[in-house]
């Protein structure tokens, strides 16, 4: 049995796998990481092993509680990935999105997808029907923008998204969520369009925290999948086991 940690900008998210089934998943803020973790394997005493993909949450004494427990790999740019990398910088590539390129690379293997992550920030990913991981695009997320409004100016409200929204404000805090939320549809939209018009076929598969916000107000056909990252980690920990 596998443990597959994810480490994010504002949450941490644990899964356990069972091969490809997911047996159980939770997610808890970084102070409650040693006794979540102790609790988990106290529950599933099978697991063997885990996989760590942090963007920096989690520091060397985390990482020590969980080897008292498992073997532990720390996912890097230096881990075997089942893709051919074509990124220019590949020491650069942050490991969620190493980790959501192999979960497009085993979900669809012989077509084009493209991973939309709406989290903290919005991260666009294509893997192309020759099992190639090409690039992608980085923007910031939902709530990032709403932070932005107010923290960067002098009186506008930090507000954050609601489900009705108008296209035309007629206040200030409707024209923040028409700003925040119409515009972030418009470039999901309009990335999605571009990357049709390059890419015959083409998957687009959207994970994260708002993916059920947004996948709801997309004109496009997508697929709403929260667990896509966590599925990756497991591939990658499967992988680099042999």
């Amino acid at each position: 049995m596998n443990l597959v940690i994810d480490a994010g900008n504002s949450l941490i998210k644990i899964a356990v796998f069972k091969g490809n089934a997911n047996l159980y998943q939770e997610q808890f803020t970084i102070g409650e990481f040693v006794i979540r973790i102790k609790a988990i394997f106290k529950k599933y005493s099978n697991l063997s092993n885990a996989i760590v993909s942090s963007v920096g949450a989690l520091t060397d004494t985390e990482i020590k509680v969980i080897k008292l427990f498992c073997e532990v790999h720390q996912l890097s740019h230096a881990s075997k990935i089942p893709f051919k990398n074509s990124y220019a910088t590949p020491e650069t590539l942050g490991v969620d999105r190493i980790a959501l390129a192999t979960a497009a690379f085993y979900h669809n293997p012989h077509g084009n997808t493209l991973v939309i992550d709406a989290g903290t920030c919005i991260t666009y990913d294509l893997v192309n029907d020759y099992g190639e991981y090409l690039g992608g695009a980085i923007s910031p997320g939902l709530a990032m923008r709403y932070k932005a409004l107010h923290q960067q100016t002098s009186k506008l409200p930090l507000l954050q998204a609601i489900n009705e929204v108008n296209l035309i404000g007629n206040t200030t805090q409707a024209s923040i969520h028409s700003g925040v939320i119409n515009g972030i549809l418009a470039e999901i939209n309009g990335l999605i369009d571009q990357y049709n018009h390059r890419f015959k076929d083409l998957t687009v598969i959207l994970t994260g925290g708002d993916a059920r916000f947004l996948s709801k107000r997309t004109k496009n056909t997508i697929f709403a999948n929260p667990k896509f990252l966590l599925e990756g980690l497991n591939y990658l920990l499967e992988y680099n086991k042999n």
